[in-house]
């Protein structure tokens, strides 16, 4: 199934037919400059001197590799820069739309100048396409994405059910990524670091307070647990609460039907909220927990509850 459609001003901003591509230069100059997909036919690549470029402060990426960007840079003293960055005017500079890792490439070649395509777009257009790019490319953390993501509701007011379509991803999706950003900030490093995995984080989410959301990704990569096995520990802390210190107990779980929290795991991601799963010989309850009216409205709507 296709995808959904950029958001609006984007195909414009994107362009429409792109130019000829021309033979790569000798090796150790930049390559005559061919258009990224999508680029008008009006459109001019021209050369900018290096220094007049700004990164645009609506990258959802922050984080790049040293190792990687040594290796584009290598990639283009060798073939130079196939792609020209996309930029537009800002106070007397130019300010990057896309193309940040060639950017940074160039600048650890000590280039002088680098080709461009100057465009006009506001900042919605500009934020909207920085997180495309970089999620079709998927080379942003989960973190970033998140990010990403709380930028555009944030910024332009926009809906979950909007994002979503703007970067051609189910509602799900987002709205598992948003709640990442409710994590004690120690836990994001873990997750930044990849020292835990989103798998990890949705489950340690289901613990109510930042202490015990520490304390369990502590464990977690202490004890080198897998998701099933976080799963176990979390259940398991749910069901003691707290000690009488504010803290949580901290023996090993209690056995628990592994099918049982593996369904509540599918409800968490389903519905994008906290879930407890409670299930003993045939009885049992289900608590699903919401934190506004508008979170409630859409956990009816995904159970198919219409409100009179």
């Amino acid at each position: 199934m296709s995808k959904p459609a950029l958001g609006r001003g984007l195909g414009a901003l994107l362009g429409g037919v792109p130019i000829q591509a021309r033979p790569a230069p000798p090796a150790t100059s930049i390559a005559p400059a061919v258009s990224e997909p999508s680029v008008d036919t009006h459109e001019r690549v021209q050369r900018v001197v290096l220094d007049r470029i700004r990164p645009c402060p609506f990258q959802p990426r922050k984080q790049f590799a040293p190792e990687t960007l040594q290796e584009l840079a290598d990639s283009i003293k060798e073939q130079g820069i196939i792609q020209p960055l996309i930029v537009r005017e800002r106070n007397g500079y130019f300010e990057l739309i896309a193309g940040e890792r060639r950017w940074r490439a160039a600048q650890l070649l000590g280039l002088a100048e680098i080709p461009v395509i100057v465009r006009e777009a506001d900042d919605r257009s500009v934020l909207e396409l920085a997180l495309i790019e970089n999620l079709q490319r998927e080379n942003l953390n989960p973190l970033e994405e998140a990010q990403g993501y709380s930028e555009l509701i944030e910024q332009f007011h926009l809906r979950q059910e909007d994002v979503a379509s703007k970067v051609g991803k189910s509602r799900t999706v987002v709205a598992n990524a948003l709640r990442l950003l409710k994590l004690p900030s120690e836990v994001q490093a873990y997750l930044r670091d990849s020292r835990l995995s989103v798998g990890h984080a949705k489950v340690i989410l289901g613990l109510p307070g930042a202490l015990e959301q520490r304390l369990a990704a502590d464990r977690v990569i202490k004890k080198n647990l897998n998701v099933r096995q976080t799963e176990e520990l979390v259940a398991h802390w749910q069901k003691q609460g707290h000690s009488s210190s504010g803290g949580v107990s901290m023996s090993a779980p209690a056995n628990r039907d592994a099918n049982v929290g593996n369904l509540e795991n599918r409800l968490r991601e389903r519905l994008g909220t906290k879930v407890q799963l409670r299930y003993r010989q045939g009885k049992g309850s289900l608590e699903i927990r919401f934190f506004s009216d508008d979170e409630l409205e859409r956990i009816l709507q995904i159970i198919g509850v219409q409100v009179d």
